[in-house]
């Protein structure tokens, strides 16, 4: 009872060098509890069959993303218990002193941190709840669901898997205590304070060496996540522009806090002004002695910025996308003629189809519902059909004439595929019901409509050069130095890597064809189209169409691509934001933590500027300067490899677009303020009572 009650006045007596631990504690509670609580609030959201198995798979992936955080998380609560131990060293040792075994010390640990322990989890439970019903409305709003039977929602599985996660994290933390009580010394203990971590000046020629060498080294990463990028040919040859950036992200902090003092002191007057000088060599003194920790904190911000942005990016585009790039309810698409899309290959292709799909092959897409008995289009309104052409002959390869050198070199693992082309005339019908641009052309004249950034870029080398196609003994030459922008199939993403546009009069006699129907459902209400969806989900059942297997006719429908969509939007954003907020959550600790433990180290320092007639105000602002540095100095670091990171995402995700980037960097700044600034403001708060305060033993 004695041991409880201490424990419980010392949790009391040192509420603020416990104020970051909580904070961090609830905060990490209240997010696993939200993200894990996911799958209890989309149960209530009324959503397709379909839409809910894409739920499934996101809480199945976020689940094991839980596995990761809880590791992340505890090593974190280790990393603060440290701070707590170094921080009660000299509480220890009069402990000691007066009689107590390091069993009992190890025991009121036990306790402290149980009592810690139950207290986070409570109000981080309760905190978590509340915000998951905010949660709910993201949610809902993500896949677009009816939130009119929303009701308050509890999630006991979510509450058992914290709690148990948790509790698992406390454990580890009461036995890393007790062994390092176990192994503390009395002598070590009572003199902790007077411990001072050793600093070492370093060589001023040997820090702007490595100096250069960083800011070279890490110039020549940027260049190959950005404008190099295209260049790299495997895969694998990403990890040398990330290495790169961690071993100069290191050099440069290395660097840094060996001459960072020394060009301070060059400009004098703001050097010896008020207590500047004081505030730099603290800094200098604390970037020394905290290189790999900085560096940490400065890749743990940047991949902080890229998740997030990154995240909400991809969902903010096939939003965007979505209301673009599929403009009908349904598409439809048949390939034809395949005696002549076969033709060059060895094997006949009369012998691998029957009698029946020969005949087929040479039907559109109206005459084969005709044949298989099905009058679909009776539902269908605003019907358009029209055909593409391709050759096995006609190439990426042929149409880039003299620039195929140039393009060889610059992209050596370029798919070179088939062609498509399609008459103006029926582009500019497409266009007018898609809402694009139309087009005129002259009779020697073609066009290339694509939208996929990578091949626009390929395409273009050839239609700035003003490359002419010969086909069918008639030359034609672009109209334009440059791709249009535009779409013919339907799709979530940017995905058109450029179709030919050419004149009606152009000669497709030993072209196949691909006959392409886009159509809206009749009726207005959610209701009568689902009816009408259901229709088209089970054409795959007809017989006749269920045998043909080379001119197999495929179906896309706007609720269908909208579900696939939305769930992977979800996925992809839920998964960043998580990953992200840990991250930063982690990074912001491990500062805040460092910079309580300096003020403790320093703490007789600012008692030496009050005995030589400092006042307070100057005092707190040379702290609030201080710590500020120390956050705004990775942050910044961070931003900078940001700008670079971000750009070489955008690269690896340009099909979905960057439509919505800007506002995704503002989300993402929104919660780098919430966040870092909180524990920001709670280690200068801290760091104040700490100075403040007199020495008690």
């Amino acid at each position: 009872m004695m041991l409880f009650k201490l424990s419980f006045q010392n949790i009391r007596k040192s509420f603020k060098d416990y104020a970051i631990y909580f904070f961090t504690l609830i905060l990490g509670v209240a997010i696993f509890y939200v993200f894990n609580s996911l799958e209890s609030q989309t149960i209530l959201l009324n959503v397709s069959s379909r839409t809910h198995e894409l739920i499934d798979l996101m809480m199945s992936v976020l689940s094991g993303v839980s596995v990761f955080v809880a590791f992340v998380l505890g090593f974190l609560i280790v990393y603060a218990s440290r701070f707590l131990m170094k921080r009660r060293q000299m509480e220890f040792g009069i402990y000691m002193t007066l009689g107590m075994g390091k069993g009992s010390i190890s025991k009121i640990l036990v306790l402290e941190t149980f009592l810690i322990g139950i207290l986070s989890l409570i109000i981080g439970l309760f905190v978590g709840i509340f915000l998951s019903q905010a949660s709910s409305v993201l949610v809902a709003n993500m896949f677009e669901a009816d939130m009119t039977k929303f009701t308050f929602v509890f999630s006991s599985r979510a509450m058992i898997k914290t709690i148990l996660y948790f509790g698992i994290m406390y454990l580890f933390v009461m036995i890393f205590n007790t062994f390092s009580v176990s192994h503390c010394k009395l002598i070590d203990l009572l003199h902790a304070s007077k411990k001072s971590e050793s600093v070492r000046l370093k060589n001023p020629i040997l820090c702007v060496l490595f100096f250069l060498i960083g800011v070279v080294s890490l110039s020549y990463a940027y260049y190959l996540v950005t404008a190099g990028v295209s260049e790299m040919h495997d895969f694998k040859e990403i990890f040398i522009p990330i290495l790169l950036g961690v071993v100069s992200t290191f050099l440069i902090i290395w660097s840094l806090s060996g001459v960072i003092l020394r060009i301070c002191m060059l400009f004098r007057t703001r050097y010896y002004k008020k207590l500047n000088s004081f505030v730099v060599r603290q800094i200098s003194s604390k970037i020394n002695t905290t290189v790999v920790s900085m560096g940490i904190i400065t890749l743990l911000l940047f991949f902080t910025i890229c998740i997030l942005s990154s995240a909400l990016s991809i969902k903010n585009s096939m939003t965007y996308n979505l209301q673009t790039l599929v403009p009908a309810d349904i598409q439809i698409k048949k390939a034809m003629d395949l005696d002549l899309r076969y033709a060059t290959t060895k094997t006949p292709y009369n012998s691998f189809l029957d009698q029946k799909e020969q005949v087929d092959t040479k039907l559109n897409i109206f005459e084969s519902f005709e044949q298989a008995q099905i009058d679909v289009f009776h539902s269908f309104q605003d019907i358009h059909d029209f055909y593409t052409y391709e050759n096995e002959n006609i190439t990426l390869e042929t149409t880039l004439g003299s620039a195929l050198s140039i393009v060889r070199e610059k992209y050596p693992y370029l798919q070179y595929f088939k062609e498509e082309f399609m008459r103006i005339s029926d582009y500019n019908s497409l266009a007018d019901f898609y809402g694009l641009p139309r087009y005129e052309i002259l009779e020697n004249e073609y066009i290339i409509v694509a939208d996929y950034a990578s091949m626009v870029e390929v395409r273009n080398i050839a239609l700035q050069q003003h490359v002419s196609i010969s086909l069918n003994g008639k030359t034609y030459y672009p109209k334009y130095d440059q791709c249009q922008k535009g779409f013919v199939y339907m799709s979530t993403n940017h995905v058109n890597g450029g179709i030919f546009l050419v004149p009606d009069d152009f000669d497709f006699h030993d072209m196949a064809r691909n006959h392409v129907v886009v159509a809206n459902y009749k009726g207005e209400s959610k209701e009568e189209k689902a009816a009408i969806e259901e229709t088209v989900a089970n054409l795959s059942s007809n017989a006749y169409l269920n045998r043909l297997s080379y001119s197999k006719i495929d179906a896309v429908t706007k609720i269908s691509i909208y579900e696939a969509s939305i769930g992977l939007a979800a996925m992809v954003t839920f998964i960043g934001m998580y990953l992200g907020i840990i991250f930063l959550i982690s990074s912001a600790a491990i500062l805040a933590l460092k910079e309580l433990s300096e003020s403790t180290d320093n703490k007789v320092r600012y008692q030496m500027l009050r005995k030589i007639g400092t006042d307070e105000k100057m005092i707190f602002q040379a702290l609030f300067r201080q710590i500020g540095v120390f956050f705004l100095f990775p942050l910044i670091f961070a931003i900078i490899h940001s700008i670079f990171g971000i750009q070489f995402c955008n690269y690896i995700l340009e099909t979905f677009g960057n439509e919505n980037l800007l506002l995704s960097i503002l989300m993402t700044a929104i919660v780098l303020i919430v966040i870092y600034g909180g524990y920001f403001w709670i280690t200068y708060v801290c760091s104040k009572q700490i100075i403040k305060e007199k020495t008690r033993y």
